[in-house]
């Protein structure tokens, strides 16, 4: 609902799903230029997801950053979503400014995808 509000006013179009296997199907379809991943999903956890996403991305080629959303704040958190394949990392709660300033980061003004923060 956060993410609704926030993104809602950007030029931005998003899709949010409910769960890991959801995320793994959207990216499939929709082929995003960003993926914002909550670590904790139910089915299949933010971790998991990602994972499958960088084994199909080995397929083709091709690198879509992840930036892993999570309520836990400690290091070991960070370094868990970077370890697991994440390109970044934003604690809850989510603040307007921190999540635009994420996604600005990674896609840039111009729209070009930024490189690792890890």
């Amino acid at each position: 609902m956060v993410f609704t509000q926030i993104l809602g006013e950007t030029g931005y179009g998003f899709e949010i799903v409910g769960n890991g296997r959801k995320a793994l199907d959207a990216f499939g379809r929709l082929n995003p230029r960003m993926i914002l991943m909550d670590v904790s999903m139910p089915e299949m956890n933010g971790h998991d997801a990602t994972a499958a996403i960088r084994r199909r991305e080995e397929e083709t080629g091709t690198h879509v950053p992840i930036v892993g959303v999570t309520a836990h704040a400690l290091k070991s958190d960070r370094e868990r979503c970077l370890e697991a394949g994440m390109d970044d990392y934003l604690p809850k709660p989510i603040s307007p400014r921190a999540l635009l300033e994420k996604v600005e980061r990674w896609l840039g003004a111009d729209g070009e995808i930024q490189r690792n923060a890890g």
